[in-house]
């Protein structure tokens, strides 16, 4: 059996792993453990043995997930974040520069801004034509013709 100093070592290495390791992300990925393992140095300096260590260890780091997920949900975006680009969806532009996936070109006013455009359907579209945004990227819009394909 091993003995209870170097159990209490050996918790002490694993809270301060996880600490570390929570410090370095910002995930909130090891905290939880980090408070179980210092519950499971408490229990070892009690004298228990390994076995109710590693039962104090799982159950309090699972209490402290429960009790601190709903706060983290809170504070954590989501794997979706909204911006208002997907407002463009839908609207109308201007195309100010034929749109043409082989020579490379094409722009669209939207509004009082400028924009790269790119064909949806990879047709040429010319100057002054009246096109709807279908996506947004950050680089450009991708645009079809007004009433094509709508």
């Amino acid at each position: 059996m091993v003995g209870q100093g170097i159990l209490v070592v050996l918790w002490i290495i694993v809270m301060i792993v996880a600490f570390i390791a929570e410090a370095l992300t910002t995930a909130l990925v090891s905290v939880w453990f980090g408070i179980g393992a210092l519950a499971a140095v408490i229990a070892a300096l009690c004298g228990a043995n390994l076995f109710v260590q590693m039962v104090v260890f799982v159950t309090v780091s699972l209490i402290a997930l429960a009790l601190t997920r709903p706060i983290v949900r809170k504070l954590m975006p989501g794997r979706y974040i909204y911006t208002n680009g997907e407002d463009d969806i839908g609207k109308t532009a201007i195309v100010i520069e034929t749109v043409d996936p082989a020579a490379g070109t094409g722009r669209i006013r939207l509004g009082d801004v400028d924009w790269a455009a790119v064909s949806e359907n990879g047709s040429v579209i010319p100057v002054n034509s009246v096109v709807t945004i279908a996506k947004k990227s950050a680089a450009h819009m991708t645009v079809r013709i007004k009433g094509g394909n709508e």
